[in-house]
């Protein structure tokens, strides 16, 4: 585009400013659109984002963002609501989010009541609607405390599941951008593939860990769905991040439960307190052999800065446990 076209351009949508600048400069330079993060959070708002008539599509947590950007490539802009390493069962929305979400074209949601908060920020949101990824997989029930009956919110955490995910991302982002589903038909097949690759090479790294000593000890009990699919045992202290700590009999039964099977390893989650799992280590033997990545990505340099990424960290994590390697 030549310089007069361009700034004509960019005059006919109103932003003066930009104009102005870019002239003085020669309009060599056209302006993109801010940089997101890899990890899916972004701070960047509806006026910065939509320059191409772009739509902006919010997630209720970083996982997700990176899920929907997979899908969504350049077509859309996706933002997390929450930051890298925020507990998101019991999140406080701040005014900058309600912001936010009210220059957004939709909010993708995981539903099956993880997102507590959700409920009071949708009703400020009237005219934005909301989806709920995890609707169609089938879910796994908690068996006890007062958790009992309803179902853990941790869909995501398996691979089989997020393809569920991200086909319920492709379907909703053509919906919504038809002149754009073709590319999120393409992106939704190729990250589908990827998925179900990480599925395999997870799959094939579980089975060199004797069925008898296939133990997943967490704080929360994240697990559940990536446990079913892969034979494993689960044991956690609280089914679902609550606001007090671990209760004594929580605490003890662990205990109990580590020293009955001589489970070598015990792991708690990044965006938890550890404290309760260390007494565990410390008063069964077993060693404290470091985090899971659940309901938060880590920061772009850290080891779980995508969804992929996420699910080979936390496996390879409790395999080393497991084998007493760090």
């Amino acid at each position: 585009m030549n310089h007069q076209a361009f700034c004509r351009k960019t005059y006919q949508i109103g932003i003066f400013g930009l104009l102005l600048g870019v002239w003085l400069s020669g309009c060599s330079t056209p302006t993109t659109e801010p940089q997101t993060k890899q990890n899916g959070y972004s701070s960047a708002t509806n006026s910065d984002s939509t320059k191409k008539d772009k739509k902006v599509i919010l997630t209720t947590f970083t996982v997700l963002a990176d899920m929907a950007r997979n899908v969504a490539g350049d077509k859309a802009t996706v933002q997390s609501i929450t930051k890298p390493g925020a507990e998101i069962h019991g999140y406080e929305v701040t005014p900058s989010d309600l912001k936010r979400g009210q220059n957004a074209n939709l909010i993708l949601e995981n539903g099956l009541n993880l997102e507590r908060w959700a409920t009071r920020f949708y009703n400020s949101l009237p005219k934005v609607s909301h989806i709920t990824l995890s609707e169609g997989v089938p879910p796994v029930n908690i068996a006890e405390d007062s958790y009992r009956g309803k179902p853990n919110p941790h869909a995501w955490m398996s691979p089989k599941n997020a393809v569920i995910y991200v086909e319920n991302i492709r379907k909703t982002l053509g919906n919504l951008d038809p002149a754009n589903a073709a590319s999120y038909n393409a992106n939704a097949a190729k990250y589908s593939e990827q998925i179900k690759a990480i599925d395999a090479k997870l799959k094939q790294a579980i089975s060199a860990i004797p069925p008898d000593k296939r133990y997943i000890v967490s704080c929360e009990g994240a697990f559940s769905y990536i446990a079913r699919d892969y034979g494993l045992k689960e044991v956690y202290l609280w089914p679902v991040n609550a606001e007090q700590q671990a209760t004594p009999k929580q605490v003890e039964r662990v205990i109990n439960t580590v020293k009955a099977n001589q489970i070598p390893a015990v792991f708690c989650e990044s965006t938890v307190n550890n404290q309760a799992q260390l007494q565990v280590a410390k008063e069964t033997g077993a060693k404290f052999a470091g985090v899971f990545y659940v309901d938060s990505l880590s920061p772009p340099d850290g080891p779980a800065s995508t969804y992929l990424k996420l699910l080979e960290y936390n496996i390879n994590t409790l395999i080393k446990g497991l084998q007493g390697n760090r």
